[in-house]
């Protein structure tokens, strides 16, 4: 007869055997994990924690991966550098008459890295607009590029009336879809024309801040009170297919306390976030304040100044000019004075970017590509992208700029202007 004592000792053996090599392996898994910890940190070892035990459920793993993701929130990439050399995206506007002037101001600022949006309004003949867009679809660079779009439907532009804002913010619109790398946004009409090549305005602006607004804009409106504040005007053009101009109604109506008029220049060189800000309007001032201007006679020169000035983190972006150089009569008429070949070393000496305004095919013009642009016989002005024979009919390096003594003057007219707005002398006042 076998002692039962001896079955219960054999079976207690038997049962550390059993466990001993689960016991092995756990001992093994904690020494490793022991390691991990001092060799990778706490927040290391964690996550190593949670890769070993990845086939559990992620709601028993929860407690363990939410100091890694807590750090990860806490401490975000840094945004990526924007590009050493910026780029702009212009607006050239026409009318009835205008195609050869449009045409001409097109190839003067031209450049394969820029946006252009291009219209002639609805007071232009068809055929005017239709021609328009079939040069830029056979135009070699443009269709190659791809960086010129035209507004086929046309808008009614009335200059002193709410159209006029409307055309210009569509073209923002059009320039945010298509889009989002550019950083200035410049509104030109076809009797505009530029008095340094885009490789130096490029070059120029290379350095500075890209919030930068340059708006020309004054809250001393004086006259402009009583006969443009005042008085309310209807613009057809918001409901009419043939151009007229606004004209007046009553009552005239009190001044505004829920927001500071400022008044201006109609022409102006915007960043990419004031762009933003007036096409979506995130706190609802964009759209009040255009409302309020449908009625304003000349509201080209005054919404854009009132938007930024009314918004304080904008004002502080303002630089107070149009960046235009603009001569006009003794005493001033609604429209500046016509540049003609006299006026050229003003321009030159003033350092501004652009001039306006011109004749068709006047003399000045023919003058500034010569001496300024180095653009002949209607080509696009020398830059260092260009290639080909002729020269700049074919696409070298985008990104090479040339700059000349143009982007010399423009630098120091640049940098005053800077310097005067740091000192807030100017800055929405």
């Amino acid at each position: 007869m076998v002692d039962s004592s001896h079955f219960s000792v054999m079976g207690f053996l038997n049962l550390e055997k059993k466990w001993l090599f689960p016991l092995i392996l756990c001992s093994a898994v904690c020494m490793l994990l022991l390691v991990t910890s001092f060799n990778m940190g706490l927040v290391s070892s964690t996550h190593s924690i949670n890769s070993l035990f990845f086939f559990l459920p992620s709601h028993l793993r929860s407690n363990q991966t939410a100091p890694f993701f807590v750090e990860k929130k806490s401490s975000p990439a840094p945004a990526p550098a924007r590009p050493a050399i910026p780029r702009f995206a212009y607006l050239i506007s026409g009318s009835k008459g205008d195609l050869e002037k449009l045409w001409r101001t097109l190839h003067a600022l031209y450049h394969p890295l820029n946006h252009y949006v291009v219209h002639l309004d609805l007071e232009s003949p068809l055929e005017e607009r239709m021609e328009l867009a079939h040069r830029i679809e056979r135009q070699h660079v443009f269709a190659e590029v791809g960086n010129v779009y035209v507004i086929t439907k046309a808008n009614m532009v009335t200059y002193r009336g709410p159209t006029m804002v409307a055309n210009t913010l569509h073209a923002c619109a059009i320039l945010l879809k298509r889009s989002k790398d550019w950083d200035w946004f410049i509104n030109l009409s076809a009797s505009d024309y530029p008095l340094v090549t885009q490789d130096e305005l490029l070059h120029a602006f290379s350095d500075l801040d890209r919030c930068l607004n340059f708006i020309e804009h004054t809250s001393r409106l004086g006259w402009k009170l009583d006969k443009r504040a005042m008085p309310l005007i209807v613009d057809p053009g918001l409901y009419m297919s043939t151009k007229s101009d606004v004209f007046w109604v009553n009552p005239k109506r009190t001044l505004p306390d829920a927001f500071k008029l400022f008044t201006g220049s109609a022409w102006m060189v915007l960043s990419h976030e004031f762009v933003e800000y007036v096409i979506w309007g995130w706190d609802n001032l964009p759209r009040t304040l255009l409302m309020y201007y449908t009625n304003f006679v000349s509201s080209p020169e005054g919404y854009f100044q009132t938007v930024a000035c009314n918004v304080p983190e904008l004002a502080k972006t303002l630089v107070n000019s149009d960046m235009h150089f603009i001569a006009w009569d003794n005493p001033p008429k609604q429209h500046p004075h016509v540049l003609n070949i006299n006026d050229t070393d003003k321009m030159i000496e003033s350092g501004a970017a652009f001039a306006r305004k011109f004749n068709q095919d006047d003399p000045a013009l023919d003058l500034i590509d010569k001496k300024l642009l180095h653009r002949r016989n209607g080509l696009f002005p020398l830059g260092g992208w260009c290639t080909g024979k002729p020269k700049c009919s074919e696409i070298g390096n985008i990104y090479k700029l040339k700059p000349g003594p143009g982007s010399e003057r423009l630098h120091r007219f640049v940098a005053e202007l800077i310097l005067k707005a740091k000192s807030g002398e100017d800055q929405c006042k």
